[in-house]
């Protein structure tokens, strides 16, 4: 359940509600800490610390040295020993040299100690491509991190849901494992899209752990998409609702867990699915979502699904070949008009 107590008319960027909700937490929770290269005086690359090191010094933002094992192995004991770290892992593309602190650290103790050790700590970690930094920092990864069990995965597509999403991830007693999409951060140098800067109220709430958002209500197809796919889904729409067709776009905002219930109560409506994913095409996000409305008795699909995903290649450096694999609106369309002419 989504929680406030006033409503809001000030913007925000998702970088800065990023980092209000973690300063709202680290005020009145002591144990909450920050960890990570460049969290500190520079506010993190990505702007969602920013601020942070002024009001709480180096104690509790601390910048580290370039060793994602040992910082992230750090934050593991610190959050088993009773701390609630916020760990940031710079690009996720940089999870292959700390995935043992992740995987079998991070989201495993809780399971070995039977319950005994939990494991409070969030690691946020940016994602996504489409500005030609090439195959080592452009990747989303979004089904790696969800198919592996004993971490949370959330997704936001605005700043909204990012700051009640990261209020509910330092909350929890799990690991979460909180992707924020770099296209969406409020950077001016990214391009930001537009739509992810919304309106924020300023007090804390909660928006809940698995449950997907009905971003946009349809009767003719159903979009399922997460992060900057919601805002190409939303795009899409328009263009369909031009041409006399109603498409409803489903933000998933949370990976693990997934919110089946609402994806299938929209296909049992609609009769049709697209899932809009930047991860690989195959065995991720999109062949999941598939599946669960698939093996759903109560879900008649009137046409075959489809997916648009990111091709299962390395993500190319040159822009016009990365932009080329990207998906984006115009693929969504295209794939629904070929839906249309199969069917």
């Amino acid at each position: 359940m989504t929680t406030t107590t006033k409503s809001a008319s000030r913007k925000l960027t998702i970088a800065r509600a990023m980092a209000e909700a973690t300063a709202q937490e680290m005020r009145i929770d002591p144990r909450v800490f920050v960890m990570g290269e460049d969290v500190g005086p520079l506010g993190g690359v990505f702007g969602n610390t920013r601020g942070l090191h002024d009001e709480f010094g180096p104690e509790r933002i601390r910048d580290t040295p370039i060793s994602e094992t040992a910082f992230i192995g750090a934050a593991v004991g610190a959050a088993s020993d009773g701390m609630r770290p916020v760990v940031e892992l710079m690009f996720v593309d940089f999870f292959g040299v700390c995935m043992d602190a992740i995987y079998n650290l991070m989201a495993k103790n809780t399971y070995f100690s039977g319950g005994k050790v939990k494991v409070p700590m969030v690691l946020m970690t940016s994602t996504g491509g489409g500005y030609s930094d090439a195959g080592q920092h452009s990747q989303c990864l979004y089904g790696t991190f969800a198919h592996l069990p004993g971490m949370k995965v959330v997704v936001p597509s605005n700043a909204y849901d990012a700051k009640g999403l990261m209020t509910a991830a330092i909350r929890d007693d799990n690991p979460v494992v909180f992707m924020y999409h770099k296209a969406l951060q409020g950077m001016g140098w990214l391009g930001t899209e537009k739509g992810a800067t919304v309106a924020v109220p300023e007090e804390a709430y909660t928006v809940e752990i698995g449950k997907a958002a009905v971003a946009r209500e349809g009767r003719d197809v159903t979009l399922v998409s997460l992060g900057v796919g919601v805002h190409h889904s939303l795009r899409a729409a328009q263009a369909l609702e031009a041409e006399g067709f109603s498409a409803e776009v489903i933000d998933l905002r949370s990976l693990v867990p997934l919110d089946r219930e609402t994806l299938r109560a929209s296909v049992a409506k609609t009769g049709r699915l697209i899932v809009i994913d930047e991860d690989y095409h195959s065995y991720g996000v999109s062949g999941e979502i598939i599946a669960s409305v698939a093996e759903h008795p109560g879900c008649r699909l009137r046409a075959a699904p489809k997916r648009v995903a990111y091709p299962d290649i390395p993500i190319p450096f040159a822009p016009t070949m990365e932009q080329w694999a990207l998906p984006n609106a115009d693929k969504i369309v295209a794939a629904f008009h070929q839906m249309l002419s199969e069917s």
